[in-house]
């Protein structure tokens, strides 16, 4: 095996590994209890990281065992690869990139606006609002907040630091005055749709719908973190990859060159 071939033996190991943290942010989404019930973005990534380990390991053989055309293959396939995370990336960063959150004075938690967020979120929740509300109404996002943390004041719970979705779907929005009723049902339309029967809460409310928009947006941005760096060193080892891979090429012309001229 030449030396270039071993450079991208080694260069596609890196690679290998740089799949790992690609799976690991689609299982990390994957088993975020927003994810379980929207389903959008887990198994992209995931696929898109097992691809780059196929590819990865296909290049490693390539080159341990000088098979030209397999390399070829990798370089192609891995192009396309990354081309695709890197789409992935911008698409990521454009839809997220809006925050519907806002501050409330007094309370240590923010709330949200579903008009604050992206179109195409906005759009991708609202056509799938029965199957995601009943999904959300079966889980226990708002039962494990008073089992967890037993509030015995309002003002206990004003300063919980509650994720977007509890935020969103777990009570009525401030605006609306708290308590079991709301004393002020004008001020908002999800006033109205407020429920104290634990099935509903305001799991009908827009508030809800932003607030799972809210938590969608903080931990795409978490998982694009891992995607970038794999991106970047994913897109050298290509470049180096390439290189060696023309000088492999370069070599082995100069080996039949020498056996013919011998």
């Amino acid at each position: 095996m030449g030396v270039s071939n071993n450079i991208t033996a080694v260069l596609n190991f890196v690679g290998l590994l740089c799949s790992v943290p690609v799976i690991g942010a689609g299982i990390w989404l994957a088993s975020k209890q927003d994810n379980e019930c929207v389903r959008l973005a887990r198994w992209p990534v995931i696929i898109l990281g097992v691809l780059l380990l196929l590819v990865s390991l296909a290049g490693f053989v390539g080159a341990y065992w000088d098979k030209q055309g397999l390399l070829a293959a990798y370089l192609f396939c891995m192009a396309a690869l990354i081309v695709l995370l890197l789409i992935f990336l911008v698409f990521a960063f454009a839809v997220t990139r809006p925050d519907g959150s806002y501050p409330v004075p007094g309370r240590a938690y923010h709330e949200y606006r579903l008009g604050g967020f992206s179109a195409w979120l906005r759009h991708y929740i609202t056509d799938h609002w029965i199957q995601i509300r009943a999904c959300l109404s079966s889980s226990d996002v708002c039962q494990k907040l008073g089992r967890d943390q037993p509030y015995l004041t309002a003002d206990q719970f004003f300063q919980t630091n509650l994720s977007p979705l509890q935020s969103g779907c777990c009570k009525p929005p401030t605006v609306c005055g708290y308590g079991i009723n709301p004393s002020n049902p004008m001020a908002d339309v999800d006033c109205a749709l407020w429920s104290n029967d634990q099935s509903q809460l305001c799991y009908n409310c827009n508030s809800c719908k932003a607030g799972l928009l809210g938590n969608l947006r903080n931990e795409w941005r978490k998982a694009n973190v891992a995607l970038i760096i794999a991106a970047v060193v994913l897109i050298w080892i290509y470049i180096i990859g390439c290189c060696a891979f023309k000088n492999a090429q370069t070599e082995d012309l100069f080996r039949r060159y020498k056996r013919g001229y011998a």
